[in-house]
């Protein structure tokens, strides 16, 4: 990770979240892979990746995060989180005359291929929550500098 002298937190807290960002991401994925064998999918892994990004964000500072994954990056990708559970739900329907119809074949129980198309519907979902959070929290940080400087400018100006 690119660091930057002046952004961020202290030493201990960059070494740290060095340390365990691969693990969260890993595990975000994990849950999204298995969700529907274990308890977890979509949601939840989509909520531990966006952390990975919001711990980076308190670690190291919002303009390091923007140069991995841009507020116009994370709005795309928000989109097309969405666009795939439309097209998914509109493939059962055309398919299977239901909304989310299950089109793909079942395997065998217990086995990561085994829910049919839930695992293509966590990862919409992952797509959809993990980068509407990441947007929330940026939109969020620089409101924050906002009305920062807007209150600092009328403090300075009385």
């Amino acid at each position: 990770m690119k660091e930057e002298k002046q952004s961020g937190m202290t030493f201990i807290v960059k070494t740290i979240t060095n340390l365990i960002v691969g693990f969260m991401l890993v595990f975000g994925a994990y849950v999204v892979l298995y969700g529907h064998i274990t308890p977890g999918g979509g949601f939840p892994g989509g909520v531990m990746i966006a952390l990975t990004y919001i711990l980076i964000t308190l670690a190291y500072g919002r303009k390091v995060v923007e140069s991995i994954v841009s507020g116009v990056t994370g709005s795309i990708m928000d989109d097309i989180g969405a666009i795939a559970i439309i097209i998914l739900g509109f493939i059962g329907l055309y398919i299977g005359g239901t909304f989310l119809f299950n089109f793909l074949p079942k395997g065998t129980p217990f086995n990561l291929f085994s829910g049919g198309y839930i695992i293509l519907y966590n990862l919409a979902i992952m797509l959809k929550v993990g980068m509407s959070l990441y947007i929330v929290f940026l939109a969020l940080a620089i409101l924050q500098r906002v009305v920062t400087t807007r209150d600092e400018t009328k403090e300075a100006g009385k």
